[in-house]
């Protein structure tokens, strides 16, 4: 074909077929004869919190090699907004995010929940799913799933099998109960109990008489997180709802007796010190689900942990008038804040090793006090191992005599806790001297102490737990001992 002949054909060509030079891929929407049929977007819908942001790509069909120009809007931007696809999340609620090229639109329902509250300093955080958690014992009462830990069982609970008395801690439980469901949130030794109770609408502490709160916005097949705070005295139960940020809790307080049986100076008002293992159920009802489980310290970093037995957990027996006066409090109180306790009534040496290695790892202490001797266990071998167990995690110890108490338990161990503190270096705080009749450690000053009367149970009283007086002598014994921790 001649040169001239073929610019013939094309202008020919271009001038009856002009379709045919606009089909195929890479295609431009500006060509003639393309029509946008439908806008396709990588989401369906989005459900976030407030302050995330999420990127939404739409996609023409049919694609076209240049990407038309899409126009996106928000029904609400009090509640989402949106730049080229990037949807923000502003504030809890719903909104319509549009997207629209000339008379094409198509529509992506948004839904902000409540930002989740920081939990704190995590000692524990585990996600619950189809994989088995070793430290959860769930007999019998429930099953790992996809969608988290499902408890249909109403005849136990599923125990955690970590040890923690913090006296400032928390857990934090993700669930979502079904619409018949009364859940049950203990402690192992079940001396506290709380419930949520979802067809009455409502939290309560079993004291007596029993606290509760209503939750209105209480529902069945919704998420909730529910947190249980042990702090001192005080327990707390928040609920909060994850979709709309609703909060509703209640708070008792502990009120000791300030000794036993006859020795009792009042009825006091039991709450329970939530101690050991953290444990959750079913009451009643067909499932709840779990689908996270965090515990944690209210403090990140502090100067001084106290650790110990009973007499480390005065919030147990002190009432609760004069409770800023226990030595714990006293010495927490000269810090400013700048401390925590860790007591265990009945606790030996044995938990203490326990429960500290689930706690001291995660909080920044610059010093790590331990008072602990009067239940027996106390070795130079497991001395020795708590000491060096300390120094590990970067702490200084100090390792205190215990008091004294009528059954003079304190003479043989306090000699052996000085035999370990000559020997590892280690300084310390001669509390028996403070609570001595004379001074030397060895009769204790029965105006010191709670008189706890057991003659109806074990057949025996003893003077033996520090009182305001005794909790006053043992502070201003710190102040001489080991000023180091006030520096």
């Amino acid at each position: 074909m001649t040169n001239r002949a073929s610019k013939f054909f094309l202008g020919f060509a271009l001038l009856f077929f002009p379709t045919l030079f606009s089909l195929g891929c890479g295609q431009s929407e500006t060509e003639e004869g393309y029509k946008l049929e439908n806008i396709q977007l990588n989401k369906a819908s989005l459900t976030m919190r407030v302050g995330d942001k999420e990127q939404v790509i739409a996609y023409p069909v049919p694609s076209v090699a240049h990407q038309p120009t899409f126009q996106w809007s928000s029904s609400d931007e009090s509640v989402a907004t949106v730049v080229n696809g990037l949807v923000e999340a502003v504030a809890v609620g719903k909104a319509v995010i549009s997207v629209q090229h000339e008379q094409v639109h198509v529509y992506l329902p948004v839904t902000v929940e409540a930002a989740e509250p920081e939990p704190g300093n995590v000692l524990y955080n585990v996600r619950l799913n189809q994989n088995p958690v070793p430290e959860l014992q769930l007999n019998g009462v429930a099953q790992h799933t996809a969608e988290g830990l499902k408890v249909t069982g109403t005849g136990g609970v599923v125990k955690l099998d970590k040890f923690y008395a913090l006296a400032e801690r928390m857990v934090r439980y993700r669930v979502k109960p079904a619409h018949d469901a009364k859940m049950i949130f203990r402690s192992s030794e079940g001396d506290f109990n709380a419930f949520v109770d979802v067809p009455k609408k409502r939290i309560s502490i079993a004291t007596s008489p029993a606290k509760e709160q209503p939750v209105p916005f209480l529902e069945g097949n919704r998420e909730y997180i529910v947190e249980i705070y042990h702090i001192y005295q005080q327990a707390k139960v928040c609920i909060i709802d994850i979709g709309t940020g609703e909060k509703v809790d209640i708070s008792v307080t502990n009120d000791g007796q300030g000794g036993v049986g006859a020795g009792a100076l009042q009825n006091g008002f039991a709450v329970g010190m939530q101690w050991d293992h953290y444990c959750f159920g079913l009451v009643e009802g067909s499932s709840v689900l779990v689908t996270r489980i965090t515990v944690c310290a209210l403090k990140k970093s502090v100067n001084l942990l106290l650790y110990g037995d009973s007499i480390t957990q005065p919030e147990g027996y002190f009432p609760t008038a004069d409770f800023p006066e226990a030595w714990t409090q006293m010495i927490i109180n000269r810090l400013k804040g700048n401390a925590m306790s860790s007591g265990r009534g009945g606790g030996t040496i044995t938990m203490v090793l326990d429960y500290i290695k689930n706690e001291l790892p995660y909080i920044d202490a610059k010093y790590v006090m331990v008072t602990i001797g009067t239940n027996g266990g106390n070795t130079e071998e497991n001395l020795t191992e708590l000491v060096h167990y300390i120094r590990e995690q970067g702490a200084i110890p100090i390792l205190n005599n215990i008091p004294c108490n009528e059954s003079g338990t304190q003479i043989d161990n306090n000699e052996l806790i000085g035999k370990v503190r000559a020997k590892l270096g280690v300084n310390g705080c001669k509390f028996d001297l403070a609570t001595s009749i004379n001074g030397d450690g060895v009769e204790v000053d029965k105006s010191l102490m709670y008189w706890e009367d057991y003659s109806g149970s074990w057949g025996w009283q003893v003077y033996h737990h520090p009182n305001e007086k005794g909790g006053k002598k043992m502070f201003e014994r710190t102040l001489i001992d080991i000023p180091e921790i006030y520096e």
